[in-house]
């Protein structure tokens, strides 16, 4: 059996890029924010949070420290991608992959008040000596329900 380098090639690209993509969601639900900036995200990148209610869109720093209040009060977060579809050109990169993020905000009588979004996640992506990285994000709420909904 012959092996298509180029194949081969293309599939350790889609690997990598699903593996950055993993990676960001990892960081956020174990609030790792401060290594956002340099596993995932490109040094000129720009994320736009604007199509959740109260996002904005601005630098990784700005977001970091926007992503580290917003997300404070929360105990649980757990981020769920599929849906991937990638398209590789070169060093360039477009992806678009879903996402279900229920989140658990501590109540007084000791139990978890949930909240769910679901959304996509559409990506610029572009290979670096580091490796694969988001130069570009925008996070597209779909859908949100439970606590902060209402």
């Amino acid at each position: 059996m012959q092996i298509d380098e180029h194949k081969l090639a293309a599939l350790m690209d889609r690997l990598e890029i699903e593996k950055v993509l993993v990676r960001y969601s990892t960081l956020i639900d174990t609030k790792q924010f401060e290594l956002l900036a340099s596993d995932v995200f490109t040094a000129d990148a720009v994320v736009d949070y604007t199509k959740a209610p109260g996002g904005i869109a601005g630098s990784v720093k700005e977001v970091t420290v926007w992503l580290t209040k917003v997300l404070a009060p929360f105990k649980v977060l757990q981020h769920m991608l599929g849906n991937f579809d990638i398209t590789i050109d070169g060093d360039h990169a477009r992806s678009i992959c879903y996402f279900h993020n229920p989140m658990g905000m501590p109540t007084d009588g000791g139990g978890m008040s949930m909240f769910w979004c679901g959304g996509r996640y559409i990506d610029e992506l572009v290979r670096t000596p580091r490796g694969w990285r988001i130069r570009h994000r925008v996070d597209e709420v779909l859908y949100m329900q439970g606590l902060s909904a209402a």
